[in-house]
């Protein structure tokens, strides 16, 4: 299968580059488990593209018997994308377990003052808080099997994803490394293709699966290979916006205007919570 980009901003890896940064990421999990005096690692699969490739370099890095794998479906996840993340478990030879997040979830919203059942996933703000929970549990989750077994808890974000603060903090962005985190979403698609994740996976929508019919694209309102695009030029390189806007394919100045700004505005999701300056 070939991957191109549609929007006139080629970011795709050589061969021979796509094979260094197959054996880097490798090497880096290596390195990460070294120093954290283990040889065991989990992560949650969604059945989507970036965890997805993360579990396989992640076997290829510890070897199937030290990596677990969390199936964490809710209601709002397409039965399908469950399926794939147990085939994918089960294809590499991984362990893996299924956690059902929904009765957690009802757990901790039954308590809480003026939490309507009927509109938790219908209206936003509410909409929005109840996803991000969801996402959070799972990040609990994983902490806790990896307490339990003694490894890290591997992060599948990627380099787009991290760059626009497109993740739940303290849910998602709370992991000990992110393995494809040097890579934009495209790069993700082309490495995965590499070594051997089902087309089916490459090609699938993305979803973060935060509420019914939720798709990356349409919350983001911008396709990833035109985001790839305005970060790669304008965040990463040395472009401005109005270059980008002659660059870029099919992106009007707002869309760029609103990339660029997005690392900013998101800026607090990669740091480390500030405190106060020392006054001695």
């Amino acid at each position: 299968m070939s991957i191109t980009s549609e929007v006139g901003v080629d970011l795709q890896l050589t061969d021979d580059e796509l094979e260094a940064v197959h054996e880097h990421i490798v090497s880096f999990i290596q390195e990460r488990a070294d120093a954290a005096g283990t040889e065991r690692a989990v992560l949650g699969l969604s059945g989507g593209i970036d965890s997805t490739l993360t579990a396989y370099l992640a076997a290829e890095a510890l070897g199937p018997e030290n990596v677990h794998g969390l199936v964490m479906p809710s209601e709002t996840n397409a039965g399908e994308n469950m399926s794939d993340a147990e085939r994918v478990a089960e294809d590499l030879g991984i362990a893996y377990d299924v956690i059902e997040i929904d009765p957690i979830a009802e757990a901790f919203l039954d308590p809480l003052p003026d939490v309507d059942p009927d509109e938790r996933v219908e209206t936003d703000p509410l909409r929005t808080a109840v996803g991000n929970l969801r996402v959070r549990i799972r990040a609990v989750c994983d902490y806790f099997v990896a307490n339990l077994e003694g490894g890290l808890v591997l992060g599948t974000g990627n380099r787009t994803e991290a760059l626009v603060g497109y993740f739940t903090k303290y849910g998602d962005g709370a992991v000990d490394c992110h393995p494809i985190g040097i890579l934009y979403k495209q790069q993700v698609r082309q490495l995965a293709t590499h070594v051997g994740v089902p087309e089916h996976i490459v090609t699938k929508t993305p979803t973060a699966g935060l509420w019914t019919g939720q798709t990356d694209e349409d919350e983001l309102g911008i396709d990833y290979d035109t985001l790839d695009a305005v970060l790669a030029l304008t965040v990463d390189g040395p472009f401005p916006p109005s270059a980008a806007v002659r660059l870029v394919e099919r992106v009007s100045p707002e869309q760029v205007e609103w990339v660029h700004d997005l690392p900013e505005r998101s800026e607090h999701k990669r740091h480390v919570p500030p405190a106060p300056e020392p006054l001695w």
